[in-house]
């Protein structure tokens, strides 16, 4: 098998396939194996081929030798069924059936051809001897994309919506089977997956923290008290650190004890990395909580190895002759009539500064609303107390005598003269100015990265106690992430960006009802509609929906 783009004459769209020769007889002609989509510049067809190659490398290891198109060998397994039956068992009289139940199709057909695709069930140590746990293992991380619930939520939703009957006690012992082992090996996985779509090349890693919370107030070696990203300071927590591609595609995730903090997660992370994967030179991007003295200084102990970093920096920090330079904009080259970017000495180490006039007027008018506020406050109440507790508004007031308050408008003054900027630290020699800036606002991928994790998967909060069911809970939900975000990537080269939950609505929209004839003593199924995206969604996935209602079975 082999990848092809094949030319539309007279236009730049250029179709990407995965073709097999195939010889019948004394002559070789092409069949098209897979068809993955078309590309309108080369930008597109290179990403489709990269696509095209990943899938093509996983079809060949499982040695599919396909002689027939998928669509072709559905069609011959729908004629060899109709075999089975006789015209008469297609004819019913509607006051003979009976709704015997209706499940969700859609998250199976998709998510579950991926799940299979991906190989996750090899994580499992001998997954032909654990059919039983590898099964429970794909109905619990498909159901998480379905509708996040707990464990017990999740055995009900799937004997409710998907007709599949599980045993609560045989889930909780599948998450045993989830163990250190298992979650490096699924760290590999999503790695390699990942790394397949960029020709094994990686150049730039997002990375970032966040806090998982837990419905106890009760501490364990992991589970600890913490800075609360969630405000919950008196419930325990573990720390989850997130890599991705500026696409969110998944690279790695670790989980640490509750108690760390997070900008000495960072090191560990990337040494591991290093250790693990033969690794070509890449850009680690963090936000301004992993700017610490230690960090940067380990950063650029690794930069013999080819690591090199974009950090967020915070400019009201730096020292009092650096912070005027910033704020003086004869110091700015003009990009755009709206757009600046500068570049300062920072111990060492170059400091990129932008300037947004977009981002200018936000602060401003944010600046603004919280003065406002505080003038409201003022007029009505003089009592200073009420002020003291409030950062917010403290920062804007001056203080007369022991108890008179006042807007300080030189601070305002002060204030307003940071507005619009934003600045990174790096230590890359080769990226410019504009190029360091636009790596860093990808940033926000793995901010939404984890919005997907904590909203759309809902891993938080964690109502498991055990250590190691806690790490198999966050397990499934990297596993459920990986998939949402591969899917999610595919949909958007083959046909266009729909959001997580826009497919996940989609395709639980695709339901079939069993229908029973009391008196033929036949199941019938009988598939629902289904719109423009989410067959689109199907096609993408080379997954043949048929509409038509069918047999099950003759009782």
């Amino acid at each position: 098998m082999f990848v092809r783009a094949k030319s539309t004459p007279n236009s730049p769209r250029k179709s990407v396939q995965i073709v097999q020769s195939v010889r019948k007889g004394g002559k070789v002609s092409q069949k098209i194996v897979r068809y993955i989509g078309i590309a309108m510049d080369d930008f597109e067809l290179e990403k489709l081929k990269m696509l095209a190659e990943s899938i093509r490398v996983r079809m060949e290891a499982k040695g599919q030798q396909l002689l027939y198109s998928p669509e072709e060998m559905a069609q011959m397994k729908v004629k060899t069924k109709e075999k089975e039956y006789k015209e008469d068992d297609y004819k019913v009289n509607l006051k003979n059936l009976e709704e015997q139940q209706r499940v969700i199709s859609g998250i199976h057909d998709v998510y579950g051809k991926l799940y299979d695709e991906l190989n996750c069930s090899s994580i499992i140590k001998n997954p032909a001897r654990n059919k039983a746990v590898v099964s429970i293992f794909k109905n619990i991380v498909l159901a998480r994309i379905a509708n996040p619930k707990s464990k017990r939520g999740t055995v009900d939703l799937l004997e409710e919506n998907f007709g599949i009957t599980l045993n609560l006690d045989k889930v909780y012992r599948m998450m045993d089977k989830l163990n250190d082992e298992a979650i490096e090996k699924l760290n590999d996985l999503m790695y390699q997956h990942t790394l397949s779509l960029f020709q094994g090349k990686l150049d730039v890693i997002f990375f970032d923290c966040t806090t998982i919370y837990f419905e106890t107030f009760r501490e364990d070696m992991f589970r600890r008290n913490g800075y609360s990203k969630d405000m919950k300071f008196n419930q325990p927590q573990v720390l989850l650190a997130l890599m991705v591609t500026k696409e969110g595609l998944p690279v790695g995730y670790k989980a640490f004890s509750g108690d760390t903090y997070e900008g000495h997660t960072l090191i560990p992370a990337l040494v591991e990395l290093k250790q693990k994967y033969d690794l070509d030179k890449v850009v680690y991007v963090a936000d301004a909580g992993m700017l610490n003295k230690n960090n940067l200084a380990e950063l650029e102990a690794l930069q013999d190895s080819g690591f090199e970093f974009i950090v967020g920096a915070r400019l009201k920090s730096v020292q009092k002759e650096l912070q005027k330079k910033i704020t003086n904009m004869a110091n700015y080259e003009e990009v755009t009539d709206e757009y600046k970017v500068a570049r300062f000495d920072y111990k060492g180490r170059k400091l990129v500064v932008s300037y947004s006039h977009e981002r200018a007027k936000k602060d401003a008018r944010d600046r603004e609303k919280a003065i406002e506020k505080l003038r409201k406050k003022l007029s009505r109440n003089k009592n200073p107390k009420e002020y003291l507790s409030n950062y917010g508004y403290k920062k804007y007031l001056k203080v007369t005598g022991k108890s008179t308050f006042s807007l300080d408008e030189e601070k305002i003054e002060l204030d307003s003269r940071w507005d619009g900027l934003h600045g990174v630290v790096t230590n890359s020699k080769n990226l410019s100015n504009t190029d360091v800036i636009a790596q860093y606002a990808n940033l926000w991928q793995v901010e939404e990265s984890f919005r997907v994790t904590k909203h759309d998967l809902r891993i938080r909060p964690v109502f498991h106690w055990k250590s190691s069911r806690v790490k198999a809970h966050m397990a499934i939900s990297f596993a459920a992430y990986a998939l949402v975000r591969h899917l999610e990537y595919r949909v958007r080269l083959q046909y266009k960006k729909l959001s997580p939950e826009k497919i996940r609505q989609r395709l639980s929209n695709i339901q079939t009802s069993i229908l029973f004839d009391k008196k033929k003593r036949i199941r019938y199924g009988l598939p629902s509609r289904i719109n423009l995206e989410a067959r689109k969604i199907y096609q993408v996935m080379n997954i043949k929906k048929n509409i038509t209602p069918y047999i099950i079975e003759k009782m």
